[in-house]
């Protein structure tokens, strides 16, 4: 399948927007968990010890499925829902479990904090903005479009929101090509590098910032790499320059066309839907939303951040960020903290 830039309408007659799990996938993954027995940690948690090898998850009649969401990944829309994942009955430990397995069928999960955590609970942590630890993800307010450091970032929705918490997703391609098409002068903007402020999160990273584009090809190879808080992180820092006004500009410009009824996918994850997104081809955000009362009601995303084997080749700029920028490197993800 071509990997092309795609319209809101077009994204959701596409195949890969279209996954379900059939009765047979969904029993190949009860039987798994089944076979493995109590789980003591759970999966993907900080020091947790789970396989990542395919002999540990072997999911012969699923696996066809996820070979094919890989490549729908990164030369197909860059965007997968799968739904019917058998959800119902299971805890928290089975289901990131099942998602686990799912996992390292595409590629190989990376750490998400400075304590090793694979897999991230996106929820309200009820920090205050001004603690450290606190970052979009684990609030309840509205995000910006923006990109995760990570070839791909998974989404499995446990519990949702009382109202609100939508998903918006837009092709970083479609977007390149309207601003092409609309400010060519912004576009050669965005071609070249910002400065990012280490995230607050980020404590084993020794880099107090680094540079890269939000858009640049590599090879004939696209890739769109955002996270604007950092770059205005960067804007506010005395030894880092001021974004000029052409640089803010591109970036609102950037925003502005993502969010128009024409790019952007609007969808809520149900209890149970997964969600595939390539970080290279596709912005993602999400909107504020209002919380259950009830504590195990409460709006609740496993995430998983992914290096692919099959993935693009970088510019050489994204060393910094990502380590290594060869195609279907190991890379991505956030340094421990020694």
């Amino acid at each position: 399948m071509s990997q092309l830039p795609w319209t809101a309408a077009a994204l959701r007659d596409r195949p890969e927007w279209n996954h379900r799990l059939n009765s047979e996938e969904r029993q190949e993954l009860l039987d798994l968990l089944a076979a493995q027995g109590p789980l003591d940690q759970l999966p993907g948690d900080a020091g947790a010890a789970t396989a990542t090898g395919l002999a540990a998850f072997p999911l012969p009649v699923l696996s066809e499925r996820l070979a094919t969401i890989q490549q729908q990944l990164e030369t197909g829309a860059g965007a997968v829902r799968v739904r019917g994942f058998p959800i119902e009955g299971l805890g928290e430990a089975e289901a990131r479990f099942l998602y686990w397995a799912m996992a390292v069928h595409l590629g190989t999960p990376v750490s998400q904090s400075a304590r090793g955590e694979h897999i991230f609970s996106v929820r309200d942590a009820g920090l205050a903005e001004s603690d450290p630890r606190a970052r979009g993800p684990n609030t309840r307010k509205r995000l910006t479009f923006h990109t995760d450091r990570a070839d791909v970032v998974g989404f499995l929705c446990l519990h949702p929101a009382r109202e609100g918490g939508e998903n918006e997703i837009a092709s970083s391609m479609a977007i390149h090509d309207a601003i092409a098409d609309a400010r060519p002068d912004l576009l050669e903007v965005l071609k070249q590098p910002f400065y990012y402020l280490r995230h607050t999160i980020d404590t084993g990273n020794q880099l107090p910032w680094c540079r890269q584009p939000v858009f640049s090809f590599q090879d004939g190879y696209f890739a769109c790499c955002l996270l604007r808080v950092l770059i205005e992180r960067a804007h506010s820092h005395a030894d880092l320059p001021d974004l000029t006004d052409e640089q803010i500009a591109a970036l609102d410009l950037v925003e502005t066309l993502a969010d128009e009824t024409r790019h952007k996918v609007v969808f809520r994850q149900e209890r149970g839907d997964l969600i595939w997104l390539n970080n290279w081809l596709v912005l993602h955000k999400r909107q504020a939303f209002t919380d259950w009362p009830e504590l195990e009601k409460r709006r609740h995303i496993l995430r998983l951040w992914l290096s692919t084997p099959n993935s693009r080749p970088l510019d050489p700029l994204f060393a910094d960020n990502f380590g290594d920028v060869g195609a279907g490197a190991i890379r991505g993800g956030i340094h421990a903290a020694r």
